[in-house]
């Protein structure tokens, strides 16, 4: 894929005429282009600088500072990649959205926005600096669930064979901090590439063998989603993880080092970093049913909002019925027909403004219209129970489970895909210098 690189000879252009009339000074940079976009030098040095005082306040040890560069670097083409396929398909996350988010999180933490923004001053974190970050994690959610979401398919028979599993053997009552380091191969490898990356794999678990820290190892050598990380994924049970982890760790103990395992991507290496008993002996759960308006080029922004101010209005005396309303208006077609009616799930599932709002309301209760990348909604929280996970395992909750583990195998599939297929050129610092 070609693609030009106007932009960048037009920074550098600017940038030329500037020292040709002002004093010398430092100037900020192209570090790579990325298709039509570019990353600067002063996002990797300020990612840098937060990966670094993150480790001190852990008293974690860092690779070299090539390594960690490298690392830096390909976390930044990974999320620029996912906002500029946000930008392709229109995907934005407008300020009323932001703003019900924020509220929401305030709630959340029992507090309210204003302490909020005090307490991020009090850190040193500009109130504007929170919401723009906050707004890239929100879109980067967001673009992962519409791309990823549609490529997974959970058959009934899977969900059975689950449920069967669980009711013969239980609810295993271990869960697994799991470190992974992936060494990469490029698609279509030759013998040579395979042979190389082999080398390098064997070359890292013998490091790990010998007593070398695995974070550190992972920062400096891992391609994996979590390298950053120190290559650490949460506490997982093994119903939810990535398969190539399940099938090896079952009955591990802390501290087992397992690989190199080969798979399509690559050569990986996983190690038992802490077991703990099952934290998730009961799962909380919604039962709820909302209306969906999408704001369109005939239905504005303003007029759905205000379309689901007058169905609250009329709902709440009376004049009118949820259900029926959901079944003429509600743009869901998975639950429009059912009026509104979601059945019962983990809000952990749902977009996070949608989870929130859940979170704020008591049984019976319906919400004001809010927004989320699906449109506007009003929600009624019908019920709310919990689930015992190790003696009631049912239907939902296994879907959940595959569901869960499915995402994370092709959300890393989706982000492998998408960087092959894009014009990356990155320039070594030296070279910019010059």
């Amino acid at each position: 894929m070609k693609h030009s690189k106007k932009l960048f000879i037009a920074l550098c252009a600017l940038a030329m005429s500037q020292t040709a009339y002002s004093a010398p000074q430092p100037l900020d940079h192209v570090a790579v282009q990325l298709n039509d976009g570019i990353i600067l030098e002063s996002e990797i040095s300020n990612m840098i600088a937060n990966v670094t005082a993150n480790a001190k306040k852990s008293n974690q040890t860092l690779p070299s500072a090539e390594a960690l560069r490298t690392q830096v670097i390909e976390r930044l083409i990974l999320t620029r990649l996912q906002l500029q396929t946000a930008d392709r398909i229109g995907l934005s996350i407008g300020d009323l959205q932001l703003d019900q988010t924020i509220e929401n999180i305030a709630k959340e933490q029992k507090s309210t926005v204003a302490e909020m923004q005090q307490e991020l001053e009090k850190d040193g974190v500009s109130f504007s600096q929170y919401r723009e970050q906050l707004r890239e994690e929100i879109t980067l959610g967001e673009i992962q669930r519409i791309q990823v979401q549609r490529r997974i398919q959970v058959s009934p028979q899977e969900v059975n064979n689950l449920v069967k599993l669980i009711s013969e053997q239980g609810l295993k009552d271990v869960e697994f901090q799991i470190g992974h380091i992936l060494i990469e191969i490029p698609s279509n490898p030759s013998s040579e590439q395979l042979e190389s990356s082999s080398k390098r794999a064997e070359i890292v678990l013998k490091r790990l063998d010998e007593g070398e820290d695995f974070r550190s190892t992972a920062i400096a050598s891992s391609s994996g989603p979590k390298a950053l990380e120190g290559g650490i994924w949460d506490f997982m049970n093994i119903n939810e993880m990535p398969t190539l982890f399940a099938e090896v760790i079952s009955g591990a103990k802390k501290g087992d080092i397992f690989g190199p395992i080969k798979s399509g991507s690559g050569f990986h290496i996983i190690k038992v970093m802490d077991t703990r008993g099952l934290q998730t002996q009961e799962i909380d759960e919604v039962k709820s049913r909302h209306i969906l308006l999408k704001p369109s080029p005939i239905l504005s922004d303003d007029r759905a909002q205000a379309m689901l101010a007058n169905f609250l209005k009329d709902i709440r005396s009376g004049d009118a019925e949820f259900g029926k309303l959901a079944r003429q208006y509600s743009e869901d077609p998975g639950s429009a027909t059912k009026g509104g009616e979601l059945g019962w799930a983990e809000p952990s599932l749902y977009v996070p403004e949608f989870s929130q709002t859940l979170a704020s309301l008591t049984p019976g209760q319906i919400s004001e219209p809010f927004r989320t990348t699906h449109g506007w909604h009003i929600v009624q929280l019908e019920e709310r129970r919990k689930t015992d996970a190790t003696d009631k395992f049912n239907s939902n909750r296994a879907y959940q489970l595959i569901f869960r583990r499915k995402f994370n195998e092709e959300l890393q599939n989706w982000l492998d895909e998408m960087r092959s297929d894009a014009y990356i050129e990155i320039f070594e610092p030296e070279n910019l210098r010059g």
